[in-house]
């Protein structure tokens, strides 16, 4: 994993990364075209990175960790901010248009590596030493969950800013009760107090997705907002409950947990005064949490 070397040209400091033509010019003369099974749009609005890099609260004591940053809209916004900015961009194709497009730029560092092969944890100790840590990123469409997950497992940011399909930022959000709220929720919600903070319409983007996206804060907990004896017992339960979730509680952990005999189930989730008919999507994260307790006493 190493840093590509950043020419000198001041004369690219000024160049609008969201305006059409300056796009499409721009990856004309490298020849690019977008990758969809890269999930690759490009901003072409500029209030976007601008209010990105704003709702982030970034200062120059921040070094900013951004995910696929494309042709490098959100970077040169984030880097008029922010301290330092550490880009990864999977796709080596986009290496000259970077080259050029954030040209003078010095406190940016494009690493051509992949996310979910990275160490995190070291690369903020190597590149972040005295800056607070954290995430700014308009997260391709298909890695958006796998690239939340390792972003919140390595531990290491003061605060994550992603845009995501609303969708995936209203399941995130989605209360007990609703057909949004699943297993990838309550992760989320585990680990991060998260808060959706404004959407962005597909014409903001080119190419224009089909959906509208969302920009979403996850503000990493101190403590998970319940205890638990087994945490993986936990996650085993919550993920067992919304496989099938049009089933009972009951029959759906019967399915997942096969060392708890359905009378051990039926009993335990009565004890709780969840009712025989309760399913998993109607039970809160402290909820889960005593089922998991009651459970791990087994």
């Amino acid at each position: 994993m190493s840093p590509r070397s950043k020419p000198r040209h001041m004369g690219n400091l000024d160049m609008e990364l969201t305006d059409f033509a300056t796009i499409r010019e721009l990856l004309a003369r490298h020849g690019f075209h977008f990758s969809k099974s890269l999930g690759q749009n490009f901003l072409t609005a500029a209030w976007v990175p601008e209010r990105i890099a704003d709702e982030a609260g970034l200062d120059k004591s921040t070094g900013v960790l951004e995910i696929g940053p494309g042709i490098g809209s959100l970077t040169q916004a984030l880097s008029r901010h922010a301290g330092r900015v550490v880009a990864l961009e999977l796709d080596r194709r986009l290496e000259p248009i970077l080259n050029e497009s954030l040209a003078g730029l010095d406190n940016i560092e494009i690493l051509f590596s992949d996310l979910l092969k990275t160490d995190l944890p070291a690369l903020v100790r190597d590149r972040f030493s005295g800056l607070r840590p954290v995430v700014c990123a308009n997260l391709p469409y298909n890695i958006t969950s796998p690239a939340i997950s390792a972003l919140i497992e390595a531990g290491c940011f003061a605060d994550l800013t992603v845009m995501v399909q609303r969708e995936v930022a209203r399941r995130i959000c989605a209360k007990p009760g609703k057909p949004e709220y699943g297993a990838f929720g309550v992760y989320v919600n585990w680990h991060t107090e998260p808060q959706i903070l404004f959407d962005v319409p597909p014409n903001c983007f080119m190419p224009r997705p089909k959906v509208t996206s969302s920009v979403l804060r996850l503000t990493p907990r101190s403590a998970p907002p319940a205890q638990v004896s087994d945490e993986k017992l936990f996650f085993r339960i919550v993920r067992a409950s919304f496989n099938q979730r049009r089933k009972t509680l009951e029959n759906a952990l019967a399915s997942g947990l096969p060392e708890f005999s359905k009378p051990v189930l039926h009993e335990t989730i009565v004890a709780l005064g969840l009712g025989e008919k309760i399913r998993g999507e109607a039970l809160a994260i402290a909820q889960f949490a005593l089922l998991a307790n009651a459970l791990a006493e087994l």
